[in-house]
């Protein structure tokens, strides 16, 4: 998260009162500060530019697919990797250009990959059944689509184990010891390009070995393809740059600057050994929008049980990552931020789950209704993954821009909760 300045003990975020925007726009509310977003994917691109390695940066739009967001991606050049059919529209939308789009997954429909084909987006294959599908498609609508062969490495980042996409048996992905009779295959087929490959380790990872040795055996990779005649004009190497939730994992929380120096000399040693020039693809997300956005909630009530709970109007309904992965997020009571931290609450949410717990035995003001709990670093898989649980209308979303502000999504509404449910006659 851009650091918040205390004015008046309230928290402001792209220079506007957190309490302001409370008020104007209704909590929960999230808030995304445009400049940390533009910072965020410079520091990428800064990082990655050398003399000898060309760079495109992916930004993986299952983070937050956003339009107002995406668009200000675009404009910085970015380009994407999408996981459906909805996301490849969300990404054209924003202008992202379609040979900039990497079609990603692990079950794309026929739909879906016909939708690709007729996009002229690059598509990544993630098993054989779905390379001959791809090919049959192709054959029909006379294209000749781009290929990527999705890798699974085998690599054990030390991250939860819903979030680690390149292990032996995740569900992502080619064998290793398969991808270059999968490659052959993809030379054999008909309206087939193969161009590159492709691999993703997971997500929120602050080790840095991992992703040496996934650019290490890839890039070996890259070589037996070569000595086989099989050259390609990119290795994408996926995302999963973590990012620091709490102070201590900030202060070691590793920059594009260090991923590059992982990379970068791997990956342009093997170039200049074999004399090929193949673009390098990156594909983050969590550590371009995970801090700049902010979720902020009104406290409902304040109980002093077996625990003293907080008791907010946001729960896993808008923001998921605690109660599915046991994650960890700073939270600050924004409207308080001058007065000591002086007792151990629990912040819950709403819903009527008992794993609705967003910040467990965190140390707070004394905190009464009203007062406003902000969740810090909450741009990445928040709303993206919020639902309408509970019959719960999901919140506004905000952007914020040297104190200026702009409603990029409305609040939902009770109405939007049955917009597209049909009661049959029979039942009227």
């Amino acid at each position: 998260m851009s650091e918040g300045k205390v004015e008046k003990e309230h928290l402001v975020f792209g220079g506007v009162d957190v309490v302001d925007l409370a008020e104007r726009y209704g909590t929960p509310v999230y808030v995304t500060d445009e400049n940390e977003l533009r910072t965020n994917f410079r520091s990428y691109k800064s990082a990655f530019e050398t003399a000898n390695t060309d760079t495109d940066i992916y930004y993986a739009v299952k983070a937050n697919g956003n339009l107002a967001l995406l668009r200000i991606l675009a404009s910085e050049g970015a380009g994407a990797d999408v996981f459906s059919g909805g996301e490849l529209h969300l990404a054209k939308s924003a202008g992202i250009p379609v040979d900039k789009i990497l079609f990603n997954g692990n079950s794309k429909s026929e739909e879906e990959l016909r939708e690709a084909v007729e996009s002229n987006v690059k598509v990544s294959v993630d098993s054989l059944d779905e390379l001959q599908t791809l090919s049959a498609i192709a054959v029909e609508m006379r294209k000749e689509p781009e290929i990527a062969i999705r890798v699974n490495p085998d690599v054990s980042p030390a991250v939860h184990q819903k979030i680690a996409t390149g292990l032996r048996e995740s569900k992502f992905g080619i064998p290793f010891y398969e991808t270059v009779a999968a490659c052959e295959e993809a030379k054999r087929l008909s309206n087939i390009l193969l161009t590159g490959i492709h691999c993703h380790i997971g997500s929120q990872i602050l080790d840095l070995r991992v992703f040496r040795e996934a650019t290490g055996k890839m890039m070996n990779l890259v070589e037996e393809l070569y000595e086989k005649g099989i050259e390609l004009e990119f290795v994408d190497l996926g995302g999963g740059l973590g990012i620091g939730h709490s102070k201590e994992e900030k202060e070691i929380a590793p920059t594009p600057k260090d991923l590059a120096e992982v990379i970068l000399p791997t990956f342009e040693a093997k170039m200049q050994s074999l004399g090929i020039n193949p673009k390098l693809i990156l594909e983050p997300g969590r550590s371009i929008v995970g801090p700049a956005s902010i979720l902020v909630s009104k406290v409902n009530t304040v109980k002093q049980a077996y625990k003293n709970f907080v008791a907010i109007d946001a729960g896993f309904n808008l923001f998921i990552r605690p109660a599915m992965y046991d994650a960890y997020h700073e939270v600050v009571v924004a409207n308080k931020l001058k007065d000591q931290d002086s007792v151990l609450c629990t912040a819950v949410g709403p819903v009527c789950e008992s794993g609705d717990i967003i910040a467990k035995d965190r140390m707070l003001p004394v905190v009464k209704r009203g007062d406003l709990v902000a969740i810090l670093d909450a741009g990445a898989y928040g709303f993206s993954m919020s639902s309408q649980y509970n019959g719960r209308p999901r919140c506004a979303e905000v952007l914020v821009c040297d104190g200026k502000v702009d409603l990029i999504r409305r609040k939902e509404s009770v109405e939007d909760l049955i917009r597209n449910q049909e009661i049959p006659k029979r039942l009227k």
